[in-house]
Parts: structure tokens; sequence; C-alpha cells
């Protein structure tokens, strides 16, 4: 179980991308709880941001992908809307401890 990142590294409203091998992550911090997904957009198969840690839609509420614009429901990774409408984000299991935030064995 590798750790990503410590729980300071992740504040509240905020994403964060991540490499693990050949894995692209990302992570956001949505009302208190983490949410872990492959950094890949369910419509092209690209990663969904252009900036760094940039994931989230100027609201801080759903998950953008900058290419296209489809956004993604936080809590769950479903496509809300854009070309993927329907399809979901592929979620990953990870914890949080004291020493910060986790990436479970799959």
């Amino acid at each position: 179980m590798p750790l990503l990142c410590t729980s300071r590294e992740l504040p509240e409203g905020q994403s964060r991308g991540f490499q693990h091998g050949t894995l692209r992550l990302l992570a956001v911090r949505h009302a208190g709880q983490v949410y872990l997904y492959e950094n890949r957009c369910p419509h092209r198969g690209i990663p969904l941001e252009w900036q760094a840690d940039q994931f989230l839609d100027s609201s801080a509420s759903l998950i953008q992908c900058a290419s296209h614009g489809a956004l993604f429901l936080i809590e769950d990774g479903q496509c809300v809307a854009g070309p993927c409408s329907g399809q979901r984000l592929r979620a990953l299991a990870c914890h949080e401890d004291a020493a910060g935030i986790w990436l479970d064995a799959e």
C-alpha cells in the first residue's frame, strides 16, 4: 500500500494528481472524505487535467475533464454532463490514517 500524500497535502475542496507505476490517479477531498479515481476520462481515455492538480470545476463541486468539459460527481465518479454521460470514472480503494492517504492494494 503506497502512501500518496499526507492529509495536510489534500485540503478540503481540493484535488491532487498522483502517479503510481503506470497508473495515473486523482484524489479529491469533499465533505471531509477522500475519493480516489483513475485519472482517465472514459470518453477518450486521456488524463482529465491540463494543469497539475486541476481536476475540479470552478465551483469545486464536480470533477471536470479539461479536454471536453465532461462533469463527474465527486462521490461516485458518475458522468452527469458531456460526451460520456452515463459512464463513470474508475474508483480506487484508499484509506486515511495519521500518516496520510494510502492507495489500498487491488
